[in-house]
Parts: structure tokens; sequence; C-alpha cells
């Protein structure tokens, strides 16, 4: 029997977001990895769920004879694709679990599409200044972490330089409307501006699942903060013909307001 939870709104500090999530996702990584799965695919790209695939969007450049770095890799999906069109890519998770699902998955497809795995937690990566061409994360850490200008520095630290960071995330206006995929979730009922992390606790109080909330501006400021420099931002439009809901993510509020943000920065050369 699964234990009970309660949602609410209230500080959460960094460790013990960090805890809260590691645990959450490695009870979760199985059960994600078969609900999710056929729509992320297993060798695919897919930014979120509009379903804005890397193969059209392009937005880490040209595959081919990269060194890239995935940090909140899940079962690793991105990372593999980016592997069978060529490049050389690590796939990290904070999550023990998820990272076994990822090691699992490889095992399973094609030996030019496989990727090591490390476990790390994206605020301290365990490798050294200008490793990587490029590092992305798609909807993974960001939401995550209750520092996430902390991922940001870690980020432009490892890339080379002219390298880039792309990342994807709920896209902060939505903080402001109930995560609901009906009409429900068609009008603000929080403040865009309110910070506080949404929880989930046990009776204990324990929080057991965390997210943090930033503004536009918030994380235009983590970006520069951090060095980068803030070259596009992609709102992907909900397409026609895609009819399939992901949590509050759906076609009815998708073509209203926008659900995912993409963050595209550069190291300066």
């Amino acid at each position: 029997m699964s234990t009970p939870t309660e949602a609410t709104r209230r500080p959460a500090p960094p460790a013990e977001t960090a805890t809260a999530n590691r645990t959450w996702w490695d009870g979760e990584a199985t059960s994600y990895y078969v609900e999710h799965g056929s729509f992320l695919g297993d060798t695919d790209f897919v930014w979120g769920p509009e379903r804005l695939r890397e193969e059209d969007a392009r937005l880490l450049g040209d595959p081919a004879g990269q060194v890239v770095l995935e940090i909140g890799a899940g079962s690793g999906q991105c990372s593999r694709w980016l592997a069978a069109h060529g490049a050389t890519v690590v796939a990290t998770d904070l999550s023990a679990g998820m990272v076994a699902t990822g090691v699992a998955v490889n095992a399973a497809v094609e030996s030019g599409a496989r990727v090591p795995f490390a476990q790390c937690d994206g605020r301290s990566l365990p490798f050294a200044d200008a490793s990587f061409d490029t590092v992305f994360t798609a909807y993974g850490v960001v939401p995550f972490v209750a520092d996430s200008e902390v991922v940001m520095a870690e980020a432009a630290r490892v890339l080379r330089p002219g390298g880039r960071f792309v990342f994807s995330t709920t896209h902060p206006i939505r903080w402001a409307f109930p995560d609901d995929p009906g009409a429900g979730g068609l009008t603000a009922r929080h403040s865009y501006f309110d910070r506080t992390p949404y929880v989930e606790q046990d009776a204990s109080g324990h929080a057991t699942y965390v997210e943090h909330h930033r503004t536009l501006g918030d994380r235009v400021r983590e970006i520069a903060a951090a060095g980068l420099v803030l070259v596009d931002l992609v709102e992907p439009e909900w397409p026609e013909g895609h009819d399939e809901p992901w949590g509050g993510w759906s076609p009815l509020r998708g073509r209203v307001i926008p659900g995912t943000a993409i963050f595209v920065c550069r190291e300066p050369a």
C-alpha cells in the first residue's frame, strides 16, 4: 500500500528537495518508463509533451562529432538518439533507479545507440572544466532542484568555449494555472510571482516530491549569472494531429497557453 501524501506549497531547501526527488524517482523509475516509454521512445529525442523533436528543431546543431553531456537523462532516450547520429554522449541522472532503467534499455537497442550512464547530481557534475561541446536536459533537473542557478553554473563550467547549454522545462506561466488538462486548467488561480515550491509530503511532513518555480526573468538572470548567453527561447505550439495528453499538458490547454519553454544558451567563445 502506498504512503498517503498531501500536496501543499511550502519552503523546501536544497537538501530536502534533493532527498525527496531522488527517492521519488528511484521508486517511480520502472512505472514511469512503462507509462511514458512509448511516447518518448528508446532512441528518440523529444523536448516535451508537445512532441517537438530534436530531429526537427536542431537546437543542439549537428550531433556528428560532438561530445555531449545529458543531465537528468532519465532512461537516456535523448542521449541514445544523439549517439545514433554520431555524437559521443554521457547520460547522467540523480536517481539510481532511472540509471538502472537506462542501462536495461541499453541492452535492448542497437549497439550504436548505447550510451554510458553515471549517477550524479546536476548541481555537482563529476567532470573536468571544458569537457563538453554541448550540455542539455529535456525536462530534467531544472524544476526539481531548489538552487537551479547552481545547475546553470555547473553546465557553464563543463562547457568548452562556444559550447551550448539547452534545457527544456515547464513554461513558467503554467505555475499560475491548476495542473488540469481540462477547462479547469485555463483559469489562473495562483500568482505567477509566487516562488513557493510545490511539495508532496507524507503524514509526518517529510517531503516526498518537490518542484520549484522561477519566472522567465529569474531564468534569464540565472543564465546570465552563469556567464552564459541566451540566444533563443523556444515556446513550442501544440501541433495539429497530436491528441495525446501528458498529465496537465493537453491539446486544449496547449493551443491557448504555452506548456514548455526551451532555453538555448551559449558559452562565450
